[in-house]
């Protein structure tokens, strides 16, 4: 795992499917009771799973898409104890796990002061939750922005360039497609870029380090702001 800053990790996999390997992201949060909050886990080998031990107790599970699931089921037999949380339609999607919470409005109980969530609307087919780890001012998401840049780490390159996600960060043009209500979404990111963050982590793609903030701002600039459509 790579730390990227007090109490935030993150660990990067490869994930081969038929378009390539796209990669995969699981971020760690460790909380002020040296409690762990694993989104969208990676595959769980020996020696990750060693590593998380080493960092504390894993306490909470998030499966923060209806298509980042694939790996849910490895680390709910690793850490029983964990309570499982899933994005809106994940829990129908997957009726084999027993989810323990839906991240849609109120965070469930318990949930940690140090990590905010919000559910991005009007994009259906993803219900992505987007989530603020505070203490270090990250955003975590998973698809809906991508950062790949030009490198030997892009080893999807084909299809990056056919939906328009090389060289760029922001939402790709499939993402883009899977947005149906845009006034939905458009108050969904209004609601985050209000969030105190400057980092930025998410699924595919380079690691934004500083200035994520404004960046996320110009990459949704194509979604109309209320003003602009009265």
């Amino acid at each position: 795992m790579e730390e990227l800053a007090p109490d935030l990790w993150i660990a990067t996999r490869a994930l081969p499917i038929a378009v390539g390997d796209v990669g995969a992201r699981m971020t760690v949060m460790r909380l002020p009771d040296r409690t762990l909050m694993l989104h969208s886990p990676v595959k769980l080998d020996p020696e990750l799973k060693r590593a998380l031990g080493e960092l504390g107790t894993v306490r909470w599970l998030l499966g923060p898409s209806k298509v980042h699931h694939l790996f849910l089921a490895d680390s709910v037999g690793a850490f029983p104890e964990a309570a499982l949380c899933g994005a809106p339609g994940l829990a129908e999607k997957r009726p084999d796990l027993h989810f323990h919470h839906v991240l849609s409005g109120a965070p469930p109980g318990g949930w940690p002061a140090e990590v905010r969530l919000g559910l991005v609307e009007g994009a259906p087919l993803m219900n992505e939750v987007a989530l603020l780890h505070r203490p270090s001012r990250t955003l975590v998401l998973t698809d809906l922005v991508f950062n790949v840049r030009a490198g030997p780490e892009n080893r999807a390159r084909l299809f990056h360039w056919l939906v328009g996600a090389s060289g760029r960060f922001g939402p790709h043009r499939v993402i883009r497609l899977g947005i149906r209500d845009r006034a939905a979404a458009r108050r969904s990111i209004d609601r985050i870029l209000g969030w105190d963050f400057d980092r930025i982590v998410m699924s595919h793609g380079q690691v934004v380090a500083s200035g994520g903030r404004a960046m996320l701002e110009e990459a949704f600039s194509f979604l109309p702001s209320e003003r602009s459509r009265s």
